[in-house]
């Protein structure tokens, strides 16, 4: 279980100094010392993200930020104004999380735009106090669907869920899922049956699991007993025996492929089953890794918030990728991560520019959005918008304005769209009833 722990009274900019950068020329000369790139005409923004960590990293994240600003400073900025980027490593550590929230406030950021981090409890107060939003977070926690000051431009771990329990119903009898034994995955069974009982499914067998392991076979074996399959060591009964109806799902962020490769391993001795995962835990990158159209995922099931990477409409996205962050091999443009900070920006600039010359504050984007702004993000989401009436009556999330997701397999090494279009699960999240 994640400790959190009290925050340190000492000063917060010696401890946080190497763990900040900024985009296009350091703006970090020395322990609090603007150096050229910064200005007061200037936009200054935050996006954060944990990297070189022992669990899940998003190093992709801010370097798509940094893109996004080279791109949009190369075309006259927001208004003939900058946009100043400053990231910060999160380290998935939550006193890191909160220091980084701090940071934000030092800066002077108008918003913390398109941002990982699990420790929800630990940024959002500090982002409240300062009066900064939070537009576009990876969608882990359930503080970004509860605060006022939260913007989520997807349906979170939350929608992801219901929708892999709903796509799963089709085909699966008998479920286990594997997920992180932290705060936030404890969230993760109850969402995934909400879906599952939408199809008339039992809950599925909830397997917990470190997030920085090295090696799951035991996980992978309670999985499998979890859904019915026995076997034994040597007995190699998975090479032509399939369990019908039997699922596993796995959600370990960057550690879905360890596990997957623990679990095929331990799949030898027992009969197959089908197993599934969402995006960001199953990405193209690990496909690859793992033998493309060869690769122990082949067939494997996986719910997205977006449309897949081959779609025409990440066109704009890949164009910028080209051009703004050719040799940066941290953007993926397939990742979730990627994706989500793209689309995040993409309601930051919008919302920018509809102030019409009005002062630039994170009161004046926060005001913009509340009153109804509408962002068309080029078909990647539905029209966003945060008004009253367009939050959705979702237990303990009440700040979801996109419920739509996507359902996609593994088809000859490629993760490509099952169906077309969107799936929106919206109903069926509002019949989630968290047991806490």
């Amino acid at each position: 279980m994640t400790v959190r722990r009290r925050l340190p009274s000492r000063p917060f900019k010696a401890a946080v100094a190497a763990l900040c950068t900024v985009v296009a020329a350091p703006l970090l000369a020395g322990c609090g010392t603007l150096a050229d790139g910064a200005d007061s005409e200037s936009i200054t923004v935050m996006t954060w993200a944990p990297e070189g960590t022992k669990a899940t990293n998003m190093p992709g994240m801010p370097a798509m930020a940094k893109a996004y600003a080279r791109w949009v400073n190369d075309s006259g900025g927001i208004g003939g104004r900058k946009l100043r980027i400053v990231t910060c490593n999160e380290r998935n550590d939550a006193i890191q999380a909160a220091r980084c929230a701090q940071r934000a406030k030092e800066e002077k950021a108008v918003a913390v735009v398109g941002s990982y981090s699990q420790h929800g409890r630990s940024f959002i107060s500090p982002l409240e106090v300062a009066g900064i939003p939070y537009i576009g977070g990876y969608g882990l926690t359930q503080e970004e669907f509860e605060s006022p000051y939260s913007y989520p431009v997807n349906g979170g771990q939350a929608a992801l869920l219901v929708g892999n329990g709903r796509q799963l119903a089709s085909v699966c009898k008998r479920v286990s899922l594997v997920r992180p034994d932290t705060i936030a995955g404890d969230e993760l069974p109850e969402l995934l049956d909400t879906g599952l009982r939408a199809g008339e499914r039992g809950a599925a067998h909830d397997v917990r699991a470190p997030e920085d392991a090295g090696d799951y076979t035991r996980q992978a074996r309670g999985a499998l007993e979890g859904v019915g399959a026995t076997g034994s060591p040597g007995s190699a009964v998975g090479e032509d025996t399939e369990l019908d109806g039997s699922c596993v799902t796995a959600a370990l962020g960057n550690r879905t492929g360890t596990f997957f490769d623990s679990f095929r391993r331990v799949q030898e001795d027992y009969p197959k089953v089908r197993i599934a995962s969402i995006l960001g835990s199953v990405r193209q990158s690990l496909v690859d890794s793992t033998g493309g159209d060869a690769s122990a995922l082949e067939g494997t099931y996986a719910t997205g918030w977006y449309p897949a990477a081959d779609d025409r409409r990440w066109g704009p996205m890949n164009k910028v990728i080209s051009k703004y962050a050719f040799d940066d091999n941290r953007i993926d443009p397939a990742d979730p991560g990627t994706q989500t900070t793209w689309i995040a920006y993409t309601v930051l600039r919008s919302a920018l520019e509809s102030l019409n010359g009005q002062k630039i504050t994170a009161s004046t984007v926060r005001k913009a959005l509340d009153h109804g702004h509408a962002v068309d993000t080029g078909g990647l989401t539905p029209t966003l918008r945060w008004g009253y009436g367009d939050v959705l009556n979702v237990p303990n999330y009440p700040r979801i304005v996109n419920a739509d997701v996507t359902y996609q397999v593994v088809r000859d090494g490629r993760l490509v769209a099952v169906r077309k279009g969107f799936v929106n699960v919206g109903r069926t999240m509002e019949r989630y009833h968290p047991t806490s």
